[in-house]
């Protein structure tokens, strides 16, 4: 059977859309200015994107950096900005229209795939994982920098779909990681993740046994609570906010065992 009724499909299908929709009419200036991302404006955002999607084509890569900016961190991020300084030189139209035709491509090749292709194991960002796995998180990418698009631009849009829906879940799943792994706490802790928002969930991690795992919500109560809207949750674990910008009083309430709250504030982020 054709790929076409595979979920990803259409939530790439609608995030691209987004995308769209969020750089359409620019002037010279808005395409420039500067986002979360460190380096990049508006439009290397745009190209970013494209790059990948391309790369998932089969298409030829531009040329390797010669030199390397400050920015990036790792070969894969020098690859990326390859993609992004190909483009530089181009008018922002010019790269839009080329994202239109890339996912339009992708959609197609998406669309032809069987529910057997889209089974097959193989490497992913988290992974290796059945390839619709690794789509889903072109979902979560592609929604992260259409809001890095938007808020630089001030069009707020694009909200609680499949993209954000997608970005949540996983950063959901990725709690006993932040927990266990980057905090460490002592075994009995528990660390309740209460996210307000049309897409908000109440996440308790709890640790046992020196592992940390996603648990229903003890009688006893959490050691600390963090109560954030889920655009600060997203925000703060992939990396586009501060953790000094997070703090009581701020956009974060901690309760319970404030040291331990801060540290696992400072500990959010997982995606860079």
């Amino acid at each position: 059977m054709p790929g076409r009724h595979e979920p990803v499909i259409d939530a790439l299908t609608e995030v691209w859309a987004s995308v769209v929709a969020a750089c359409a009419q620019l002037d010279a200036g808005q395409w420039q200015l500067g986002t979360d991302c460190p380096g990049w404006s508006v439009k290397d955002n745009l190209s970013h994107l494209i790059g990948i999607e391309r790369m998932l084509l089969g298409d030829q890569a531009p040329p390797a950096l010669t030199e390397v900016p400050a920015h990036v961190r790792n070969p894969f991020g020098a690859l990326n900005e390859a993609w992004v300084e190909a483009r530089r030189g181009a008018p922002g139209p010019e790269v839009l229209a080329e994202f239109v035709d890339t996912t339009n491509r992708r959609i197609d090749a998406l669309s032809a795939m069987t529910t057997d292709e889209f089974d097959v194991v193989g490497w992913s960002p988290v992974g290796d994982a059945p390839y619709r796995e690794f789509m889903a998180t072109r979902v979560l990418d592609t929604w992260a920098h259409e809001q890095d698009i938007r808020r630089a631009l001030g069009r707020p849009g694009g909200r609680n779909g499949a993209g954000e829906r997608e970005v949540l879940d996983r950063c959901e799943q990725t709690m006993p990681y932040v927990v266990g792994k980057k905090v460490a706490p002592p075994d009995g802790t528990s660390v309740l993740f209460a996210v307000t928002g049309v897409l908000g969930r109440q996440i308790v991690v709890s640790v046992h046994g020196g592992r940390a795992s996603l648990s229903p919500p003890s009688a006893d109560g959490p050691t600390v609570s963090l109560t954030m809207d889920q655009d600060v949750f997203w925000r703060r674990c992939y990396g586009r906010l501060g953790a000094e910008e997070s703090l009581p009083g701020g956009p974060v309430v901690i309760e319970g065992d404030v040291d331990l709250g801060r540290r696992v504030l400072a500990g959010l982020a997982f995606m860079i």
